[in-house]
């Protein structure tokens, strides 16, 4: 199967690719080496997005602050 990339960086999946994963809206895109890897990630899935913090090396304290932050640019 081909992709497209457009004159907008914008990568048009074959459709038979996308339903072959069933409902996703979102990839994970890394490089490794000279392919590109897409990986579906489904938003609101909690495990998830636990998982990416912990990768990132972001902790429950570093959201707690992030939060005290945002609020006080209300």
């Amino acid at each position: 199967m081909l992709a497209k990339l457009t004159s907008k960086n914008q990568l048009t999946l074959p459709k038979k690719a996308i339903e072959a994963l069933g409902a996703v809206t979102y990839f994970e895109v890394e490089v490794e080496s000279d392919h590109l890897v897409l990986r579906p990630v489904r938003i609101g899935a909690a495990a998830e997005v636990r998982r990416k913090l912990t990768e990132l090396g972001v902790t429950e304290s570093d959201v707690a602050a992030a939060v005290v932050w945002a609020r006080k640019g209300r």
